[in-house]
Protein backbone atom coordinates (compact mmCIF):
# COMPACT_ATOMS: atom_id res chain seq x y z
CA UNK A 1 0.00 0.00 0.00
CA UNK A 2 1.39 3.41 -0.92
CA UNK A 3 2.38 5.99 1.67
CA UNK A 4 -0.30 8.43 0.40
CA UNK A 5 -3.00 5.78 0.70
CA UNK A 6 -1.89 5.00 4.24
CA UNK A 7 -1.89 8.69 5.13
CA UNK A 8 -5.51 9.04 3.99
CA UNK A 9 -6.46 5.87 5.88
CA UNK A 10 -4.75 7.29 8.96
CA UNK A 11 -6.98 10.36 8.75
CA UNK A 12 -10.05 8.14 8.63
CA UNK A 13 -8.69 6.04 11.48
CA UNK A 14 -8.26 9.06 13.74
CA UNK A 15 -11.91 9.92 13.00
CA UNK A 16 -12.97 6.50 14.31
CA UNK A 17 -13.60 4.73 10.98
CA UNK A 18 -13.64 0.97 11.73
CA UNK A 19 -13.09 0.01 8.08
CA UNK A 20 -9.99 2.21 7.97
CA UNK A 21 -8.73 0.58 11.16
CA UNK A 22 -9.04 -2.85 9.56
CA UNK A 23 -7.22 -1.74 6.40
CA UNK A 24 -4.40 -0.10 8.36
CA UNK A 25 -4.05 -3.24 10.49
CA UNK A 26 -3.86 -5.46 7.41
CA UNK A 27 -1.24 -3.13 5.92
CA UNK A 28 1.03 -3.14 8.99
CA UNK A 29 0.42 -6.63 10.41
CA UNK A 30 2.89 -8.58 8.19
CA UNK A 31 5.67 -6.08 8.85
CA UNK A 32 5.10 -6.08 12.62
CA UNK A 33 5.04 -9.89 12.71
CA UNK A 34 8.45 -9.90 11.02
CA UNK A 35 9.71 -7.53 13.73
CA UNK A 36 8.67 -10.13 16.34
CA UNK A 37 9.80 -13.23 14.43
CA UNK A 38 13.34 -11.92 14.09
CA UNK A 39 13.77 -12.39 17.83
CA UNK A 40 11.41 -15.33 18.44
CA UNK A 41 13.40 -18.46 19.30
CA UNK A 42 11.89 -21.95 18.90
CA UNK A 43 11.52 -22.22 22.69
CA UNK A 44 9.56 -18.96 22.79
CA UNK A 45 7.33 -20.01 19.88
CA UNK A 46 5.87 -22.65 22.18
CA UNK A 47 4.87 -19.88 24.59
CA UNK A 48 3.38 -17.23 22.30
CA UNK A 49 2.91 -16.35 18.67
CA UNK A 50 3.91 -13.21 16.78
CA UNK A 51 0.24 -12.58 15.96
CA UNK A 52 -0.60 -12.54 19.69
CA UNK A 53 1.80 -9.64 20.18
CA UNK A 54 0.66 -7.73 17.09
CA UNK A 55 -3.01 -8.06 18.05
CA UNK A 56 -2.20 -6.88 21.58
CA UNK A 57 -0.35 -3.85 20.20
CA UNK A 58 -3.23 -3.09 17.85
CA UNK A 59 -5.76 -3.23 20.69
CA UNK A 60 -3.65 -0.71 22.61
CA UNK A 61 -3.42 1.53 19.54
CA UNK A 62 -7.20 1.56 19.00
CA UNK A 63 -7.72 2.28 22.70
CA UNK A 64 -5.22 5.13 22.43
CA UNK A 65 -7.10 6.63 19.49
CA UNK A 66 -10.47 6.35 21.24
CA UNK A 67 -9.63 7.16 24.85
CA UNK A 68 -6.38 9.13 24.83
CA UNK A 69 -6.81 11.01 21.57
CA UNK A 70 -3.57 9.79 20.01
CA UNK A 71 -2.69 11.42 16.70
CA UNK A 72 0.17 10.86 14.24
CA UNK A 73 1.47 13.30 11.66
CA UNK A 74 1.61 10.67 8.91
CA UNK A 75 1.88 6.95 8.19
CA UNK A 76 5.66 6.96 8.74
CA UNK A 77 5.23 8.24 12.30
CA UNK A 78 2.54 5.65 12.98
CA UNK A 79 4.77 2.88 11.63
CA UNK A 80 7.73 3.98 13.79
CA UNK A 81 5.44 4.09 16.84
CA UNK A 82 4.02 0.62 16.11
CA UNK A 83 7.49 -0.88 15.65
CA UNK A 84 8.64 0.54 18.98
CA UNK A 85 5.47 -0.58 20.75
CA UNK A 86 5.80 -4.07 19.22
CA UNK A 87 9.41 -4.39 20.39
CA UNK A 88 8.45 -3.29 23.89
CA UNK A 89 5.55 -5.76 24.01
CA UNK A 90 7.87 -8.54 22.82
CA UNK A 91 10.37 -7.69 25.58
CA UNK A 92 7.53 -7.79 28.14
CA UNK A 93 6.48 -11.26 26.94
CA UNK A 94 10.10 -12.40 26.90
CA UNK A 95 10.48 -11.35 30.54
CA UNK A 96 7.26 -13.15 31.47
CA UNK A 97 8.42 -16.43 29.92
CA UNK A 98 12.21 -16.26 30.41
CA UNK A 99 12.30 -18.36 33.57
CA UNK A 100 10.10 -21.14 32.20
CA UNK A 101 12.11 -21.24 28.95
CA UNK A 102 15.39 -21.45 30.88
CA UNK A 103 14.05 -24.34 32.97
CA UNK A 104 12.84 -26.38 30.02
CA UNK A 105 15.00 -29.34 29.14
CA UNK A 106 14.74 -31.41 25.97
CA UNK A 107 13.78 -35.04 26.32
CA UNK A 108 16.81 -37.11 25.39
CA UNK A 109 17.87 -40.71 25.76
CA UNK A 110 20.84 -39.75 27.97
CA UNK A 111 19.02 -40.79 31.15
CA UNK A 112 18.24 -44.27 29.85
CA UNK A 113 19.78 -46.85 32.19
CA UNK A 114 18.97 -49.78 29.90
CA UNK A 115 16.09 -51.06 32.02
CA UNK A 116 13.23 -52.29 29.84
CA UNK A 117 10.11 -50.20 30.22
CA UNK A 118 6.78 -51.93 30.44
CA UNK A 119 4.28 -50.62 27.89
CA UNK A 120 1.48 -51.01 30.43
CA UNK A 121 0.94 -48.38 33.09
CA UNK A 122 1.13 -49.50 36.71
CA UNK A 123 -2.10 -49.22 38.76
CA UNK A 124 -0.60 -46.41 40.84
CA UNK A 125 0.28 -44.53 37.64
CA UNK A 126 -3.30 -44.86 36.41
CA UNK A 127 -4.62 -43.46 39.70
CA UNK A 128 -2.14 -40.57 39.53
CA UNK A 129 -3.10 -39.88 35.93
CA UNK A 130 -6.80 -39.83 36.84
CA UNK A 131 -6.11 -37.45 39.75
CA UNK A 132 -4.06 -35.18 37.51
CA UNK A 133 -6.81 -35.19 34.86
CA UNK A 134 -9.40 -34.22 37.47
CA UNK A 135 -7.18 -31.40 38.73
CA UNK A 136 -6.78 -30.13 35.17
CA UNK A 137 -10.54 -30.21 34.62
CA UNK A 138 -11.08 -28.33 37.90
CA UNK A 139 -8.65 -25.59 36.81
CA UNK A 140 -9.93 -25.39 33.24
CA UNK A 141 -12.83 -23.04 32.42
CA UNK A 142 -15.81 -24.95 30.98
CA UNK A 143 -15.37 -23.33 27.55
CA UNK A 144 -11.85 -24.82 27.24
CA UNK A 145 -12.63 -28.39 28.32
CA UNK A 146 -13.17 -29.63 24.76
CA UNK A 147 -9.72 -28.30 23.90
CA UNK A 148 -8.26 -30.16 26.88
CA UNK A 149 -10.01 -33.41 25.91
CA UNK A 150 -8.66 -33.16 22.36
CA UNK A 151 -5.15 -32.66 23.75
CA UNK A 152 -5.57 -35.71 25.98
CA UNK A 153 -6.54 -37.73 22.90
CA UNK A 154 -3.22 -36.74 21.34
CA UNK A 155 -4.43 -34.09 18.88
CA UNK A 156 -1.82 -31.59 17.69
CA UNK A 157 -2.37 -27.88 18.39
CA UNK A 158 -3.15 -27.24 14.71
CA UNK A 159 -5.84 -29.93 14.73
CA UNK A 160 -7.30 -28.59 18.00
CA UNK A 161 -7.39 -25.10 16.49
CA UNK A 162 -9.18 -26.38 13.40
CA UNK A 163 -11.73 -28.35 15.43
CA UNK A 164 -12.44 -25.64 18.02
CA UNK A 165 -12.24 -22.56 15.80
CA UNK A 166 -9.51 -21.02 17.94
CA UNK A 167 -6.20 -19.67 16.63
CA UNK A 168 -3.29 -22.07 17.10
CA UNK A 169 -1.48 -19.46 19.20
CA UNK A 170 -4.55 -19.20 21.43
CA UNK A 171 -4.55 -22.99 21.89
CA UNK A 172 -0.89 -22.84 22.98
CA UNK A 173 -1.60 -19.93 25.31
CA UNK A 174 -4.58 -21.69 26.94
CA UNK A 175 -2.54 -24.86 27.49
CA UNK A 176 0.41 -22.88 28.91
CA UNK A 177 -1.89 -20.96 31.26
CA UNK A 178 -3.43 -24.21 32.46
CA UNK A 179 0.02 -25.72 32.94
CA UNK A 180 1.11 -22.74 35.07
CA UNK A 181 -2.07 -22.92 37.18
CA UNK A 182 -1.53 -26.63 37.72
CA UNK A 183 2.12 -26.10 38.70
CA UNK A 184 1.11 -23.39 41.19
CA UNK A 185 -1.58 -25.60 42.70
CA UNK A 186 0.78 -28.56 43.00
CA UNK A 187 3.57 -26.42 44.49
CA UNK A 188 1.24 -24.95 47.10
CA UNK A 189 -0.19 -28.42 47.78
CA UNK A 190 3.33 -29.72 48.44
CA UNK A 191 3.69 -27.05 51.14
CA UNK A 192 0.38 -28.03 52.65
CA UNK A 193 -1.62 -25.05 51.36
CA UNK A 194 -4.37 -24.76 48.82
CA UNK A 195 -4.88 -22.29 46.04
CA UNK A 196 -7.93 -21.25 44.20
CA UNK A 197 -7.90 -21.96 40.47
Amino acid sequence: MSSDALDSLLENLTCGDAAAAEKVFLAYEPYLRIVVRRHLSPALRAKFDSLDIVQSVWADLLRGFREAGWRFADAAHLRAFLVRLTRHRFIDRLRQHRRSVERQQPLTGDDDDGTPISPDAQPSELVQADELWQQMLDLCPPEHRDLLRLKREGAANAEIAARTGLHEGSVRRILCTLSRRLARRRASGDRGGTTKP
